[in-house]
């Protein structure tokens, strides 16, 4: 697993719970260390039993702690570099949606060695959509509905979002598009403010 992963895992835990919850995560877990380095690559298991014991301490199911990784990692001032790639990807929600089939490449772009599964996007009509996330990442396709969610309040989309289980190999997202300017969304601007 990339060291990135891992260390989104680890900011998660720290800015919502707390240093002291991570580090009897990672004594739970058996790791014998409690730093993640971004750039390593580590072995799946490793995330595995770190995933499991964060659902044993916080008791809670790994779906649920991975849409709140997903949230986190949008919506969280540590993470406004993510949030920025992903609204390159339009100036509407829909638009935004649309991006989602060419976010692994735009991700190895920034990371040549961190190969996400592919997302494709299915318009059922103007307001329905289904985003079918290929296999490869356990727990990506739970990541994507709290990045879905955190990035409709971004853009002030009011949205519904499912998560519908597996289809073949890929697990596949519902979206319902109800309202695309629900509310006033949040500042975006294309280019660097000057100082």
């Amino acid at each position: 697993m990339h060291g990135l992963i891992n260390r989104a895992i680890q900011s998660f835990v720290c800015a919502t719970y707390g240093r002291p919850c991570w580090q009897r995560v990672t004594d739970s877990a058996g790791l014998g260390f409690s730093e993640f380095e971004a750039m390593l690559t580590y072995d799946d298991a490793i995330t595995t039993s770190l995933l499991d014991a964060l659902s044993t301490e916080l008791a809670r199911p790994r779906p649920e702690i991975m849409e709140d990784v997903g949230t986190y990692l949008v919506s969280h001032p540590n993470t406004e570099a993510l949030r920025r790639l992903l609204r390159f990807g339009g100036v509407t929600y829909v638009e935004f949606l649309h991006s989602l089939d060419d976010l692994a490449d735009r991700v190895r772009l920034a990371v040549s060695d961190l190969s996400l599964p592919v997302l494709e996007l299915q318009e059922l009509s103007q307001t329905e959509f289904q985003l079918i996330c290929g296999p490869g990442l356990p727990g990506y396709a739970s990541a994507m509905v709290g990045v879905l969610r955190a990035m409709a309040d971004d853009y002030g989309a009011l949205v519904m979002l499912s998560h519908e289980g597996q289809q073949g190999e890929a697990e596949v997202i519902s979206i319902l598009l109800v309202e695309s300017a629900f509310a006033e969304g949040r500042q975006f601007d294309l280019g660097a403010r000057g100082a």
